[in-house]
């Protein structure tokens, strides 16, 4: 069943004021201030999202789909380096909004399933980056996503970071992916 077109909205708004609130506040933002940034009632919140952790996995889900579609549509880009790059600047990003590392357990089979698809699509836009002598060989598509965090992670250390730093650590890593200067890595990953 599809959602009206003002439902959709509802959902959209709530989405976008929930990052917001979880950003300024943590996920301890209360649901009244999420709703009140939606400019919506606490209902409406209710009938979207039963639970905070709803809510949470709703944020997370719409991140991996976004991340999985990106990765999709880079796969035929002419430049497969420049592609890998492109997706871990949107990643950082997007982590630059809303650091959701902070959540840990299940948030579901839905998500679990949209993590593994992003996963493959991941893998695949390494596996031709590498393939293509962009990315060195022994790269793999779990450690792009593992590395997609690591921008916006080392920064957290740096006191009144600028907004931007982040892309000065995307660019030492994304030099330490090409092969140029390459030494073997330890304990390969899958």
């Amino acid at each position: 069943m599809s959602l009206r077109a003002d439902a959709v909205r509802n959902r959209e708004l709530l989405l976008a004021a929930a990052v917001e609130e979880f950003a300024r506040q943590g996920v301890d933002a209360p649901i009244s201030a999420i709703a009140r940034r939606a400019g919506l009632g606490k209902g409406t919140v209710f009938r979207h999202f039963p639970t905070k952790d709803d809510l949470v996995a709703a944020i997370v889900l719409d991140r991996v789909t976004r991340l999985t579609a990106l990765a999709g549509d880079l796969l035929g880009a002419a430049d497969a380096g420049a592609a890998v790059l492109e997706f871990l600047r949107y990643a950082a990003r997007q982590r630059q909004q809303l650091d959701l590392s902070f959540l840990s357990g299940d948030l579901g089979p839905e998500v679990a399933d949209a993590q593994e698809h992003m996963a493959r699509a991941i893998a695949a836009l390494v596996d031709r980056a590498r393939a293509e002598g962009a990315l060195r060989h022994d790269i793999t598509g779990t450690d792009v996503m593992l590395l997609m965090c690591v921008p916006n992670d080392v920064v957290k250390h740096v006191p009144d970071a600028p907004p931007d730093l982040w892309e000065r650590y995307l660019a030492i890593l994304f030099d330490g992916l090409r092969p140029e200067g390459a030494h073997p890595l330890p304990h390969a990953v899958t």
